[in-house]
């Protein structure tokens, strides 16, 4: 399977200033995967420690002794092998079972800058957040996502569509336009969880897809029960309960109401937290006035949360399977909604974006989202279908006059001044459409 992440991953290894990396990512997105095969394909020698499983090795982190040249000396112990720094990548995974080890980073990157050194956790985000010591300065962060619609073209064996998409070939995107529809809708029931694309991959069996896909949410469940505070727990099972009929509505904004009669933000601002840091949910917050930077101009207590994968909507909503023999009803699904969470997700997979969404003063008009990126601040316009009506967008345009505005939907690529048609398919390639 080809993640777009292994390149950022060798830019990392080539880079003579690097620091130690800490991975992100909700649990099954891959990280176990993609560290291993970096190890395997870029070093000599890969070393792999469990932390929730190695106790030695929880013990050697553990005891507060942490030079790393000692720390180095336990590892070799441990494995009988002797670490070279130059063809060895060290993986320190689920990192948070060892909090010393997540601290002994800031002592590696200042001591021994030589070793290749990744660490991971499935809650991660959630440890750090609980006040375990981070090295601030001293590591670098990445984050890995589901998979994208271009990785799934890419796992099915459709590398020529992938690079047709790259390359923007415009008249022959419009003789495979039908194909790549296709695609994307069985991409929206699919979604990216490695997992799953491989089961769906090997048998192109959708029951087998959705059967996994509830595999995957009873798993997050039990660790909802295995790691959330006991006080807390109830209200993390509600929000995430809550997701797919808060974005069924016609207006996405997340209502407290929905969950519990006459309940407030106070009550739920821990566990949509919780869930944030557990990589599971993305959350959206519009902002009134498009200035840079965006997150300035926030207002906080409005906002849409969506979920990690398109997929895992998809089955949490009960979607029908035969709805994709029933034309292009999947995109309209839910009021747009799986459209919505799409476009989101492939924004998501792009460095250096901030995603937030626009509405104005009198509620009369909202703008999907307003990202900002390469310093501009660009509102991107979701269309489910072929109808390109976007009085929203236009009230925007109108009263801001953005450099480049986006319109995404299933018709075909076109350009009218600053306003860009991009077809769905190709949505996580707008910078270079763009360009």
């Amino acid at each position: 399977m080809k993640r777009r992440a292994l390149q950022d991953l060798i830019n990392w290894k080539n880079n003579p200033t690097r620091k130690p990396l800490l991975l992100h990512g909700a649990r099954q997105v891959g990280k176990t995967w993609l560290m291993e095969e970096f190890g395997r394909t870029c070093f000599t020698h890969v070393i792999y420690i469990n932390f929730e499983r190695n106790l030695h090795m929880r013990d050697l982190f553990g005891r507060g002794e942490l030079d790393p040249q000692q720390l180095i000396q336990g590892i070799e112990t441990e494995f009988n092998t002797k670490i070279t720094a130059p063809d060895t990548l060290l993986i320190f995974d689920e990192i948070q079972a060892a909090p010393l080890a997540i601290t002994s980073l800031k002592y590696f990157y200042e001591e021994t800058p030589q070793y290749h050194i990744i660490g991971a956790g499935s809650l991660l985000g959630v440890a750090l957040h609980e006040g375990v010591s981070y090295p601030v300065g001293k590591v670098e962060s990445m984050t890995l996502y589901p998979l994208s619609f271009y990785e799934f073209l890419d796992a099915l064996g459709e590398t020529q569509l992938h690079e047709l998409l790259v390359r923007q070939q415009w008249k022959l995107l419009a003789v495979f336009k039908e194909k790549l529809l296709t695609y994307l809708k069985e991409y929206m029931i699919v979604g990216g969880m490695p997992e799953v694309v491989a089961a769906f991959v090997a048998h192109r069996d959708f029951q087998k897809v959705r059967k996994l896909q509830k595999q995957i949410l009873d798993a997050y469940e039990k660790d909802f029960s295995k790691h959330v505070p006991k006080d807390v727990l109830p209200k993390v099972q509600a929000v995430w309960h809550s997701i797919s009929s808060q974005l069924s509505k016609e207006n996405k904004k997340f209502q407290y109401s929905l969950i519990e009669a006459n309940s407030r933000a106070k009550q739920f601002e821990d566990a949509i937290e919780w869930l944030l840091n557990s990589g599971l949910i993305y959350k959206v917050t519009k902002v009134t006035k498009p200035a840079l930077p965006l997150i300035g101009y926030t207002h906080a207590s409005i906002f849409k949360l969506f979920m990690l994968d398109i997929g895992l909507l998809s089955a949490m909503s009960g979607l029908k399977i035969q709805i994709l023999l029933e034309g292009d009803k999947l995109f309209t699904e839910f009021k747009g909604a799986l459209t919505e969470q799409y476009v989101l997700q492939e924004l998501m997979g792009l460095q250096d974006i901030t995603i937030m969404y626009w509405g104005n003063d009198t509620g009369m008009a909202e703008v999907d989202f307003l990202v900002q990126y390469d310093g501009q601040i660009i509102p991107i316009e979701v269309k489910a279908s072929v109808n390109l009506r976007a009085k929203s967008l236009k009230t925007y345009i109108d009263k801001y006059h953005p450099t480049v505005a986006l319109r995404t939907s299933q018709a075909d690529y076109k350009q009218t001044d600053s306003l860009y048609d991009i077809p769905l398919f190709m949505i996580s390639n707008f910078p270079q459409v763009t360009a």
